[in-house]
Order: C-alpha cells, then sequence, then structure tokens
C-alpha cells in the first residue's frame, strides 16, 4: 500500500514524493483506486475559490479560472498535455499506428489546441457558475474527484493496453471491476450525503459522479476501437473530460433546483 501511495501521489500531483521500491500489478491497480484520496488536496483549491468570492469583490470566472490553473500546475499540466495528444492522434489518422505515432510525438497539433481551450473554457464557465454557493462549491470538488476516480474504469480487467511501454502499460487492466463499483458507490454515498447537509437533494451528487463515469466510458470506447486500448495520454483525456462533464452536470444540477 505505501508503494501504490507513493505512485499515486508521484504520477497524479506535483507533490515531492519517494518513488516507490517495487511497482507490480497490485501495486499499480491499487494506486489507480487511491487516485480520488491522493488527489483530494486538488479539491481544496475549489474551498479556496468559493472563499475568495466571499471575501473579495472579483469576479467569478476569473477566480474560476484561476482555481484551474492552479489544477493544471498542481498535476504539471500532466492531464491537458493527455487531452491534447489524445485529440491530435484520434483526429490524424484511422490507422492505430500512425495515430500512436502522432500521440507519441510530443507536438500540439491543431485538434488539441482546440480540445484544450474549449475544454478549459466550459470548464471555466461552469465552475464560475457553482463556487457561488456552497452547495455548488461542494458538487465542484466532487467533479475533481470522480475526474481521477474515473482512472479506475480506465485501467479495469480486460481492458488493454495500446503499446507495451508507457504508463498505460503498466495501469491497464490492473483494477478488478468490483473494484471499480465499490469505489464509485463509495464516491456516489459521500458525495450525495455532502451535498444534502449542505441544502442540496442527495442524488446530485451521485448525478455528478455518473457524468464523469459515463464520459470515461465513452472515451474509453472510442480509445479502444482506434487505439487498441489504453495509453498514459488516454488515461489524461480522461480526467481532463470527465471533470468537464461531472462540472456541467453539477451546473445543469444547480440550475434545476433554483
Amino acid at each position: 500500500m505505501i508503494d501504490a501511495w507513493r505512485l499515486a501521489v508521484g504520477t497524479l500531483t506535483a507533490l515531492p514524493t519517494r518513488p516507490p521500491a517495487h511497482v507490480t500489478a497490485t501495486t499499480a491497480g491499487r494506486a489507480m483506486l487511491l487516485a480520488p484520496v491522493a488527489t483530494a488536496p486538488l479539491a481544496l483549491g475549489v474551498a479556496v475559490g468559493w472563499g475568495t468570492l466571499r471575501l473579495a469583490d472579483l469576479p467569478a470566472l476569473l477566480v474560476a479560472a484561476l482555481v484551474l490553473g492552479g489544477l493544471a500546475l498542481a498535476t504539471r499540466g500532466l492531464h491537458l498535455d493527455g487531452l491534447a495528444d489524445t485529440c491530435d492522434g484520434l483526429a490524424a489518422s484511422y490507422d492505430r499506428s500512425r495515430a500512436l505515432a502522432v500521440m507519441r510525438s510530443g507536438d500540439v497539433g491543431p485538434a488539441g489546441v482546440a480540445a484544450v481551450v474549449l475544454t478549459l473554457l466550459v470548464q471555466a464557465t461552469a465552475l464560475a457558475a457553482l463556487l457561488s454557493s456552497p452547495p455548488g462549491a461542494a458538487l465542484a470538488g466532487v467533479a475533481v474527484l470522480t475526474s481521477r476516480h474515473t482512472l479506475a474504469w480506465c485501467c479495469r480487467t480486460g481492458i488493454p493496453a495500446a503499446r507495451p511501454e508507457g504508463l498505460g502499460a503498466t495501469v491497464a487492466g490492473t483494477v478488478a471491476s468490483r473494484y471499480a463499483v465499490g469505489s464509485a458507490l463509495l464516491l456516489g454515498a459521500l458525495a450525495g450525503a455532502t451535498v444534502q447537509v449542505l441544502g442540496m437533494p442527495f442524488w446530485t451528487g451521485p448525478a455528478v459522479v455518473a457524468a464523469g463515469i459515463v464520459t470515461a466510458w465513452t472515451l474509453l470506447a472510442r480509445a479502444r476501437r482506434r487505439l487498441g486500448g489504453v495509453t498514459g495520454d488516454v488515461l489524461g483525456a480522461s480526467v481532463e473530460l470527465s471533470l468537464t462533464a461531472a462540472l456541467v452536470a453539477g451546473t445543469l444540477a444547480a440550475a434545476v433546483l433554483r
């Protein structure tokens, strides 16, 4: 478990940590399951954003952009890079080898740039709306944790790696489906209980979690058809796209309840 914790923190955050002594399939699977816990401090950035809006007369969109910038810095931009590379690869060619080569090149093409810009724009707009109230800020925090939880779904048993090396090959197929389901139910229950205490209906918490998971499923299905499996870039794209979907779901839920 110590190695799994170090792998999760060291891979998914910029926090300094010792490298794991040994990385086995079991270690990798546990690290993916621990991802929401290891990255929980990132969700505190949402609380800071809400507090900033309460104490300072600043535009909500500006505060949301700063929160998202903090998330990017705290993860070394890893997930945004994965989103850009994945979109470039999927847009480059229907040939699997060509798509994977584009993803490995490190250059960012027009598809990647457009994907990152549009994703951040949607995230910032939705987050700005959620930061206006304590329950909304809680839903935003749930969205951040959900986006990291989707890594467990992308690394379920039976999901192959698209290439024999890299992060994707290390973690692919290492999480038993029952653990992914169990952790999703736990996250949904905790999210529902939290927002209910703050004045929102219980269902809004699980709805945000479900939106993130469904988005990850959709991306994963596309990656399996086009690339043959997952890569580290696909995992990063899953985090960013599921965060976007979860924030939008939270914004819609808050709007319906007004």
